[in-house]
């Protein structure tokens, strides 16, 4: 199947994506995020306040041993991540429905600066909390044409990292 092992997946090139996690209460959906960034070989996850770490028998369940190929870092304050991001060059975007948003496929067209890019996710029912969205460099947001205005965390988190994985493997490609 193609299957990385663990050692080959550390050693593998990563997509220069990072996720943070703020806040995210549930801890399959912490679970889901690992899985899916190791799917797509993202470069890490930062997990702020509440958002629970490895090891965790419940995260497990649904990261399925991708929580120890993943890099992550623990922050107790999610402002403070995006400061730490900020002062190693990356972009930092909020997805989130907000005024001023752009959609994903704009936020992917328009990132041309080379910078690598971390995307905050929030709280499964507060979202992003102000004063971590007051720190973000933008907002994006996923269109959504049904009767709800949400989406599940994880679910977002799989629809962004897959979006931005592609788009950046595709640049890495057309060189």
């Amino acid at each position: 199947m193609h299957r990385l092992t663990p050692e080959a997946f550390r050693e593998a090139k990563k997509v220069p994506l990072v996720v943070v996690l703020d806040n995210v209460r549930s801890q399959h959906n912490v679970g889901a995020v690992f899985r899916t960034a190791d799917a797509f070989c993202i470069q890490g996850l930062c997990l702020c306040g509440i958002t629970c770490c490895p090891p965790n028998a419940e995260l497990h369940k649904t990261a399925l041993g991708a929580e120890q190929t993943v890099e992550y870092t623990y922050y107790a304050n999610t402002v403070d991540a995006i400061r730490a991001l900020h002062e190693q060059g990356y972009k930092v975007f909020a997805i989130e429905l907000a005024h001023n948003a752009v959609t994903l496929e704009q936020a992917i067209t328009a990132h041309t600066s080379g910078a690598p890019v971390a995307l905050v996710l929030g709280h499964e029912v507060f979202g992003i909390a102000d004063e971590v969205m007051a720190v973000c460099d933008g907002c994006i947001e996923l269109p959504q044409y049904g009767t709800k205005h949400s989406l599940n965390v994880s679910v977002t988190a799989g629809i962004v990292m897959y979006a931005w994985a592609r788009a950046m493997r595709d640049r890495f490609t057309e060189r």
